[in-house]
Formats: C-alpha cells, sequence, structure tokens
C-alpha cells in the first residue's frame, strides 16, 4: 500500500492521509489548513485528494483541521461513505456550518481587496449544497467493533480521549495474500484528565502514524493548572474584572464548564456569572450532554446527581450578535468564553479590543497556539496586537494554562506508543511543528530504538 501525505505534515493543522491500494482508495481525515495565509490557501489545492477513485473515508474527530476539507469532496462528485462515531459526525456538520458561514465573510472581504487591486475574485471553496451532501453519506460506527471501509480494508475505531467520540484508527489491510495493520493515533488527550476517558492504545502494529502537537514538551499537570486558574479567577473577582477565555468551542469549552461547576460545588469558588459567547460551543455543549454515556466515571455522576447542571445556573449562552456586543457594557467580575481559540476572529476579538487595554483583565489561554495567530503572540508576551486596523495596548496580564491542553504531551505521547512498541512498528510522525517532531522523534529512538520517519506535504511511502 501506499500512503500521502495531505497535511499535518510540518504543521498541526490539514490532517489527511491518503490510503491506496491495488484494491482501494481510503481517506482517513480530510481537515482544513488554518493560520497564516500561505497556510490558508493550501485548502485551495484538490488535486491529490481527488486523484484516482475514493471509495471511503474514516473520521478520526470532529475538529476542522481533520474534517474542514469534506465538502470538496462532494463539491467534485464524491458519494461514498464517510465513517466516524456518533458524536464525530454530529460535531462535524455543527463545525463545517460554521465554516461556510467563516469562509463567505473571509472571501467578501478577500475579494473587496482583489478588486481594489483589479484582480478577478477567488470563488468560494465550497458552497451550502456541497455540506448538505455529507449527510447521506455518513455512517456512524461505535468504538471496538470492526467494520469493512473498502474492498481489502478493515477499520476499528478506539477512544483517543481528545474530545468527544473522538477516535484512534487501526488499519487492517489485505493485500496481494498479506495483512498488514496500519494505526493513525488521531489527535490523544491527556491520561488523567477530567470529563473524558483516557486514549486506549493498539497492542500492536505493522506501521503507526503518530501524532506530535507537543512532541517536545511536557504539560504542567491538570491539578496545578487548576489551582492556578482557581487564583487568578479569585483575584479578577475580587478586582470585579473580567475573564477572557479565548475557547476552541469544542472541548475546551465544556472541560472548563465542567470544571467551574466543580469549583462552585466544593466552594473553592463563589459561583459568579459565566457567559458561552460562541453558537458553536452552546450547540458543542448540547452534543456532548446527549453523549454523556462517553464521560468518565466521576463525570457521568455528577450529571446523574443533578450536580453539574446545579454548578453551571451561574452560566448564560449569548446566541445572538446582540447579546454578544452587549457584554462590553457588563460590569465584572464576570468570565467570558468565545472563539475563536486562536483569536483568528469570532466574537472573542471584540472583547479583546475592549478589555486588553485594561490592567486587571485576565486572559486564559486554554489551548495550542499556531505560529502567526493573535493568540500565539498574546502567548509569547506581545506588547500590542493588530485589531481592527488599529494598535491595541496589552495592559491585560495573559496566562498559558496549559495544563488545560485537549493533546497528550511528550510524556503521554511516548506512553500511548510505548504498548505497541514491541511490536516493532514502522513509525512515521505527524501533526507537529517540526521542532515538535524532531524532539519527538529524539525520543522515541531513546526509549524504544525506533527511528521515525517525519514525511513533508505531499511525501508519499510505500507499507
Amino acid at each position: 500500500m501506499r500512503i500521502r501525505f495531505l497535511g499535518a505534515a510540518g504543521d498541526v493543522t490539514g490532517s489527511a492521509y491518503h490510503v491506496i491500494t491495488k484494491d482501494a482508495s481510503i481517506l482517513v481525515d480530510c481537515g482544513f489548513f488554518q493560520g497564516r495565509k500561505a497556510e490558508s490557501a493550501k485548502n485551495r489545492r484538490t488535486a491529490q485528494i481527488e486523484d484516482g477513485k475514493l471509495d471511503a473515508v474514516v473520521l478520526t474527530h470532529g475538529h476542522l483541521d481533520h474534517i474542514g476539507r469534506l465538502p470538496l469532496l462532494t463539491r467534485n462528485g464524491y458519494k461514498g461513505p464517510i465513517f466516524g462515531t456518533r458524536p464525530t459526525i454530529n460535531l462535524a456538520t455543527l463545525v463545517l456550518k460554521d465554516s461556510l458561514n467563516i469562509q463567505k465573510q473571509d472571501l467578501k472581504r478577500e475579494n473587496q481587496k482583489r478588486a481594489r487591486a483589479k484582480l478577478p475574485p477567488l470563488e468560494p471553496l465550497f458552497e451550502e449544497a456541497d455540506v448538505r451532501k455529507l449527510k447521506p453519506l455518513t455512517a456512524q460506527v461505535k468504538y471496538n467493533q470492526r467494520f469493512p471501509v473498502a474492498p481489502g480494508i478493515e477499520a476499528r475505531l478506539v477512544d483517543a480521549g481528545h474530545v468527544i467520540g473522538s477516535s484512534s484508527v487501526e488499519l487492517t489491510v489485505s493485500e496481494n495474500g498479506h495483512k498488514k495493520v496500519v494505526v493513525f493515533s488521531g489527535d490523544l488527550g491527556p491520561r488523567g484528565a477530567p470529563l473524558l476517558n483516557d486514549p486506549v492504545p493498539f497492542t500492536e502494529a505493522d506501521a503507526v502514524i503518530m501524532e506530535s502537537t507537543y512532541g517536545d514538551r511536557t504539560h504542567r499537570s491538570l491539578h496545578d493548572t487548576a489551582i492556578e486558574g482557581r487564583e487568578i479567577i479569585a483575584r479578577a473577582i475580587q478586582n470585579k474584572a473580567k475573564i477572557l477565555v479565548p475557547v476552541f468551542a469544542i472541548g475546551r469549552t465544556q472541560l472548563l464548564l465542567y470544571l467551574l461547576a466543580g469549583a462552585f460545588k466544593k466552594k473553592t469558588l463563589p459561583p459568579f456569572p459565566i457567559y458561552i459567547d460562541s453558537p458553536m460551543a452552546i450547540e458543542a455543549t448540547r452534543i456532548y450532554r446527549s453523549n454523556n454515556e462517553l464521560f468518565d466515571s466521576e463525570a457521568l455522576a455528577m450529571v446523574q446527581s443533578g450536580d453539574l447542571g446545579r454548578g453551571l445556573a451561574s452560566a448564560r449562552p449569548c446566541v445572538k450578535p446582540g447579546e454578544s456586543r452587549a457584554l462590553n457594557g457588563v460590569k465584572g467580575p464576570c468570565l467570558i468564553m468565545a472563539g475563536s481559540g486562536m483569536c483568528t476572529g469570532g466574537r472573542i476579538m471584540h472583547h479583546l479590543r475592549h478589555n486588553l487595554p485594561i490592567p486587571e483583565t485576565a486572559v486564559l489561554i486554554v489551548g495550542f497556539q499556531s505560529p502567526g495567530t493573535p493568540g500565539r503572540k498574546l502567548v509569547d508576551g506581545a506588547k500590542t496586537l493588530m485589531m481592527f486596523g488599529e494598535e491595541v495596548p496589552v495592559r491585560a496580564s495573559v496566562h498559558t494554562m496549559g495544563g488545560f491542553s485537549a493533546h497528550a504531551d511528550q510524556n503521554g505521547l511516548l506512553d500511548w506508543f510505548g504498548v505497541m512498541a514491541p511490536s516493532r512498528p514502522r513509525t512515521i510522525v505527524t501533526h507537529g511543528e517540526d521542532r515538535a517532531r524532531k524532539a519527538f522523534s529524539e525520543q522515541l529512538k531513546k526509549r524504544f530504538s525506533v527511528t521515525a520517519e517525519c514525511p513533508a506535504l505531499d511525501d508519499e511511502i510505500e507499507i
């Protein structure tokens, strides 16, 4: 078989792996490139995804960087199945609807610039009809059940512990009278994190395509991070200040709500106003609630006892734009969760514009920030931030809460891989910046005597 790396090779977005055998052609993920303009431009490169007959798509989870290019397939006539867990399919539907709206806004602005430069307008990447065509193709599958994907290919999904319904994928490929097992880690969550179960490792493989988002670092413990977060929030409450949290609508929002509910229950924080200023986060939270059988035992107990609902009595959803704008006039203390997680757009931007100049404001960074994004600039200590055509001074305190990450750190990745290590799989490291991939590859060699490969975008390997 051959595997082409059509994304997440040297960076952390655009995940797409094209698996080709003599009998079949499938994709594992079909994600959007996010971040800087050069990254976003890669989304228009569809030739290799369209190359040849595509039989099926298997999804690891519902984040945009893993599902965002799916409408490009239906736009070009794809009619095959799209496999994923029920939460993954539901979240993907939500995310693509949001992505379509953002694309329309971005395209309108870009074409206005192009018109001024006397350049021809860009066509949309995809349209609403292309998104609608996806729904009939989706096929929901459960964890730990083998299912046929395409001629000669079976798959099995296990819980990756990253977001609700997230999966690692095991492909069993029969070709020329031989069987090979290829594992795709997907995005792995941290062990011991609240709300979701720990990622499940596979026991053996002939090859593993391994993520390395945090392959070069270890996270602070969640316990220590939660204590720090409570102290920051307590100071903000005392100062009657605002706490701004740029959130990824899926995963971090739900974890933070769960932790806040626990803090209110244990009286380590007094209840105070929380605003969920993201329609997508609000809907994603509903999807989490409707799939709470996938929660870990402690979270499930909070649901069943009613403690979770009571703990979140002070949380208010802000659905309409007017409700979001009205928060500018709300006095602290309050906590505002708003998208986007890397501060590349969305409602968080006007909250930052109004509150970054205020020294009492606290900004909590709770997820990975890609290079070049406004969120990364805040993390790196920027004194000003260009927003809406003006330089906004950064006088607020900015706190990086690494322990809240939805990704396993270097030790977590090594532990997950270590269960398979005795089978001596061929190891390909992806979904990480080159610095992270290099550091993680060095640790694989040191701990397991494994020499890992780090393919570039559009590279192809043969197994």
